[in-house]
């Protein structure tokens, strides 16, 4: 009877021996990378012209020989001059921010030969009324 017990026993090591703990790791949770979402996102809206600039202004004689005699926004004047100096090619070739005037510019830039082109729009608003 021992043997019988001691087979039991035997049975019940082998059990024990293959049976190992399983230990559970605890593995550190992954943590996720949630990336913040900008807040609700608004769709973009044209922007809006500054009423100033879109205000249609009378053109003296001077100017109106160049952009026309027609009242224009200061953003179609500007856009009229420029179409003119690139048509006659009024660029000046080593430095290209200034203009240089012809007959009928000069007496928009105030009888200068060569103007920058951001001497060019003060000279134009005084041309506007």
């Amino acid at each position: 009877m021992a043997k019988k017990t001691a087979k039991k026993k035997c049975a019940a090591k082998k059990k024990c021996a293959t049976k190992k703990k399983v230990v559970k790791k605890k593995v550190a949770a992954k943590k996720k990378t949630v990336k913040k979402k900008a807040p609700a996102a608004k769709k973009k809206a044209k922007r809006k012209p500054n009423a100033a600039f879109m205000k249609p202004l009378q053109p003296d004689e001077a100017l109106a020989a160049v952009v026309g005699a027609k009242p224009l926004p200061r953003t179609e004047v500007t856009k009229k001059l420029w179409r003119y100096i690139k048509k006659n090619d009024l660029q000046d070739a080593k430095e290209r921010r200034n203009i240089n005037a012809d007959d009928k510019l000069r007496p928009i830039f105030g009888g200068k030969k060569q103007v920058s082109m951001f001497e060019m729009t003060k000279l134009v608003g005084k041309h506007l009324s």
